[in-house]
């Protein structure tokens, strides 16, 4: 449904605020990338499926990456789990091949299944310390972050 033609009032009012005001809003300014990233994060986290898949095609034209999209929806994975993540990843991929995007994209990937743990293990300890050096083995929690969500993840290439 079109919330300009059921809702015109609230459509003009949510508009001005989201694409006008906020982004306008002297000394809060965010570069445009930034921007619709946090966007994009904010609607994965809130389940915001169908604001999301407005917003995707708004974050591709100011300059997001389809690279750079898939890594904001890989990373979510770790803090919502697959079944929160996969109807945006589903949307992501319906959204990249309307527009004409090959896929799969080029891998990301700075481990391999055989080093993602201790490549983890150093991202953590360059990020929090040498604290997080032995962290991993007080239990499998601990293992898991550090081998999935920072050596398959966060040490991807598709986001600085």
């Amino acid at each position: 449904m079109n919330m300009r033609e059921t809702d015109p009032e609230f459509a003009e009012r949510l508009e001005h605020f989201a694409l006008e005001e906020v982004p306008g809003e002297e000394g809060q300014q965010l570069d445009e990338i930034t921007r619709h990233m946090a966007i994009i994060a904010t609607l994965l986290g809130c389940q915001g499926i169908e604001e999301f898949q407005l917003e995707l095609p708004r974050a591709l034209d100011a300059g997001l990456s389809p690279v750079m999209v898939k890594e904001v929806v890989y990373q979510a994975v770790d803090y919502l789990g697959i079944g929160r993540v996969r109807p945006f990843l589903n949307a992501v991929n319906d959204i990249l091949i309307e527009r004409g995007v090959k896929l799969p994209l080029e891998g990301q990937a700075t481990t391999t299944m055989e080093d993602r743990l201790e490549k983890g293990v150093q991202t953590q300890v360059e990020i929090f310390g040498e604290g997080m050096k032995e962290a991993w083995k007080n239990g499998h929690i601990n293992r898991w972050l550090a081998s999935n969500c920072f050596g398959d993840y966060y040490a991807e290439t598709g986001l600085t």
